[in-house]
């Protein structure tokens, strides 16, 4: 099934699931990040076919959230790693993580628990202001046009609410 590309969509949410979107890619990040770094271990760990590994693999080094470091040179192998870009992704994992354990948690309950290093304690990731570090909710924040707004795919009714763009765009 061909997915739908957002590349033209203006809006940082459709350009992170044009680079991040495929079901495969987060699975893999968290794999990575998780230390399973090797292909075969990769497909292995995610039951996914080596043809589509292969494509989501080259797809996230293209995007620069993933990069390849050689380990063996006769017969060449490569491991992968995640890049700065690739290692911020995991808190919006982890986010989506503590989404799914309050709302769809396999039986039996959460698979995987996260422990804070600085402080030793277990810990439900939460998204909070980067400026005064209370939590942040659908309820308690207001979206504003920002200096790349304007009207396209994906903004387009925002842009017009807002002013950025004629009644009839």
């Amino acid at each position: 099934m061909q997915r739908t590309s957002f590349a033209e969509m203006h809006c940082s949410i459709g350009q992170s699931l044009e680079r991040v979107g495929e079901w495969w890619t987060p699975l893999i990040v968290r794999d990575l990040h998780l230390g399973l770094r090797r292909f075969d271990d990769l497909a292995e760990n995610l039951g996914i076919s080596r043809n589509l590994l292969t494509r989501r693999l080259e797809a996230l080094v293209a995007d620069g959230i993933v990069e390849r470091r050689a380990y063996q040179e006769r017969p060449l192998r490569h491991e992968y790693h995640l890049t700065q870009a690739g290692r911020e992704l995991v808190p919006v994992l982890m986010a989506l993580m503590a989404w799914g354990d309050k709302w769809s948690t396999p039986e039996g309950g959460p698979p995987v628990r996260l422990v804070h290093q600085e402080c030793g304690t277990e810990f439900t990731p939460r998204v909070c202001c980067s400026e005064c570090g209370k939590p942040v909710s659908d309820a308690n924040v207001t979206a504003l046009p920002g200096p790349g707004a304007a009207s396209g795919p994906g903004t387009r009714v925002l842009a017009r609410r807002s002013g950025l763009a004629p009644e009839n765009a």
